[in-house]
């Protein structure tokens, strides 16, 4: 019962559920193996979105050899930076991901600053680039959250819904349980359990959703870089409200305010204002072409 997961609502017991798997020896954290299903993943999506929208897939892969590893070193620079307190008295500690401690957010800007960086030195256009990557990253995010499951975090406050996770006090960061949860606290064979929000779930669900309602627009989008601005609309508004179940939350230092939930605010606003600013761009355009080739049209009739 104490490597226990359980969801006890849909009738879901899990005795005994590892972090990770033995190999000779040398463990390997489901965490990284779920990481790099997902970097897989959202790799062959590109690879068919650009196939489908008539780009070199060759570059998609060339691509993902320096997006990857930037990627993965903006995620832990993210996550460090509003985690200091943990990591200054053991800076040799910043170097072990295994057992979790990456930053979504940290991984996407890492990967826009790669593209725009490849895009520049191939004379390629970013934005073409950014819109056949949006809906992997989505794939790779949705696969990626379930390392959470098994390390037993990124989980929210204590629920009794239809999804509530149950979960051994003792397998959890101390840090991660709060006096409502600690109120809640069930007692079975001398072990206790906290009951919680899987927020990894619902954020792995979204996704999923996002993941869908990309590959069907990536089809009728108006302008490039039209998907990716949708990525980061959808993402961040699923983000917003998943964030603040959280009871990790990453927090500006000094303040409550959530820094995920800041930022997903941000980029939805400036995501929705740049797609209706472009859109009413073309819009104008379309409507001043139709004009002008009316205007041409009648003039040619008249001269004849």
């Amino acid at each position: 019962m104490e490597n226990s997961i359980a969801f006890p609502n849909l009738g879901i017991l899990l005795k005994s559920v590892g972090s990770h798997i033995s190999i000779r020896g040398f463990e390997i954290a489901y965490y990284g193996i779920l990481i790099g299903i997902g970097i897989f993943a959202g790799i062959l999506i590109a690879v068919r979105e650009a196939k489908r929208s008539g780009q070199d897939p060759e570059m998609i892969y060339d691509l993902a050899v320096y997006g990857v590893i930037c990627s993965i070193v903006g995620a832990r620079i993210y996550y460090v930076a509003f985690s200091w307190e943990d990591y200054k008295g053991d800076l040799l500690s910043i170097l072990n991901i295994r057992q979790g401690g990456l930053a979504i957010y940290g991984g996407i800007i890492g990967a826009v600053l790669t593209i725009f960086v490849y895009s520049r030195i191939k004379k390629l256009s970013p934005f073409i680039l950014l819109d056949l990557v949006a809906p992997g990253l989505a794939a790779g995010q949705m696969i990626g959250r379930w390392g959470n499951f098994f390390n037993r975090e990124a989980f929210g406050e204590y629920t009794n819904n239809l999804f509530a996770m149950r979960l051994p006090l003792a397998a959890v960061r101390s840090g991660d349980v709060t006096e409502m949860m600690r109120r809640h606290l069930t007692e079975a064979d001398g072990i206790s359990f906290i009951q919680v929000h899987p927020t990894f779930f619902y954020e792995s669900c979204w996704c999923l959703l996002l993941l869908l309602c990309l590959l069907w627009y990536s089809r009728k989008k108006r302008f490039d870089g039209e998907i990716f601005l949708f990525y980061l609309l959808g993402y961040g508004a699923g983000r917003v409200w998943i964030e603040g179940l959280r009871t990790d939350q990453l927090r500006w230092p000094g303040t409550d305010i959530a820094v995920s939930q800041v930022l997903a605010i941000i980029l939805i606003l400036l995501s929705a204002g740049w797609i209706c600013s472009k859109r009413n761009r073309l819009t104008k355009g379309n409507k001043s072409a139709t004009i002008s080739k009316t205007v041409k049209d009648t003039g040619e009739e008249e001269n004849k």
